[in-house]
């Protein structure tokens, strides 16, 4: 009897009661690590730059399509202060006990899964805008904005999957199938519309950009505490937040400074679009 006592307050000792802490105590300790702090203030920082940049840039944008394209990317930092307000107030971070199997199993590990929420809102805006660009369809842009939405959410299920390590890993190979649809629309389909609409120049240049750093998200997921825990938490949260910083706002520059300066051509791909698209009924 004793010893089950003596057993039980040494792994208190070891690793602390279960940690069921208020949004407050989940605050202060996000503000107590300054490496993770700051990779979440740094965002809000530059997505508060970029909204006032941004409409800067699109006071003088008269076309629709054009406009929409603005609005679209305009959401994104919008969508990303946001978020990352709700992460450096510790409303939506959580601790979760790791399962068994895990590298860190029993053990609380902060899951920031407010970033999920922030890409399921975020992402199919910046395709959105990049489909306009290209002038595709609607069935392809539904496709790739679909996929992306899944891709999110079943992203945010293998970090959330406490029950069975394996099934985390499960969530996880989902999240990747629906990322090689978005993957196959941008690479495949989208250039030949952009080849099209007389925009593939800078379509491939944002392609290219946006592929490379969405490949950084599951490999950063992988190799971070929800993962495999080769990376720390704060590591791991600054490779998001680089991410973040390209895959959004020097995107978000790219494109906006283009369609400004061409405002045309996408005028002309908003009328071939149109015509594309439209099939006349059967006799």
């Amino acid at each position: 009897m004793l010893e089950s006592v003596v057993a039980e307050m040494w792994a208190v000792a070891q690793f602390g009661p279960p940690l069921e802490m208020t949004q407050a105590e989940t605050m202060q300790t996000v503000q107590e690590d300054t490496w993770l702090n700051a990779s979440f203030w740094a965002n809000i920082a530059l997505a508060g730059v970029s909204i006032l940049l941004f409409v800067y840039m699109g006071r003088t944008v008269t076309d629709p399509r054009a406009q929409l394209i603005y609005v679209a990317t305009i959401l994104v930092p919008l969508v990303s202060i946001s978020s990352y307000l709700g992460l450096v107030s510790g409303l939506t971070i959580s601790f979760l006990e790791m399962p068994s199997g895990h590298a860190l199993a029993g053990e609380e590990v902060l899951t920031m899964w407010g970033r999920y929420l922030t890409w399921t809102l975020s992402t199919p805006m910046i395709l959105l805008a990049l489909g306009l660009l290209a002038g595709t369809n609607l069935t392809k842009l539904f496709t790739i904005i679909t996929a992306d939405i899944a891709m999110c959410i079943t992203g945010l299920a293998a970090a959330l999957t406490t029950s069975s390590y394996a099934l985390r890993w499960f969530w996880y190979l989902i999240s990747c199938a629906f990322f090689l649809v978005v993957l196959y629309v941008l690479l495949v389909e989208w250039p030949r519309d952009a080849e099209l609409a007389g925009t593939a120049e800078i379509f491939n240049l944002l392609k290219i950009l946006t592929v490379i750093m969405w490949f950084g998200y599951p490999i950063f997921w992988a190799l971070g505490s929800e993962g495999l825990a080769v990376l720390e938490v704060a590591t791991t949260s600054w490779g998001y937040s680089g991410l973040d910083i390209v895959a959004k706002y020097i995107f978000a520059f790219l494109l906006l400074n283009w369609v400004r300066n061409n405002e045309r051509t996408i005028a002309e791909t908003s009328t071939t679009f149109r015509t594309e698209t439209a099939t006349p009924a059967d006799d």
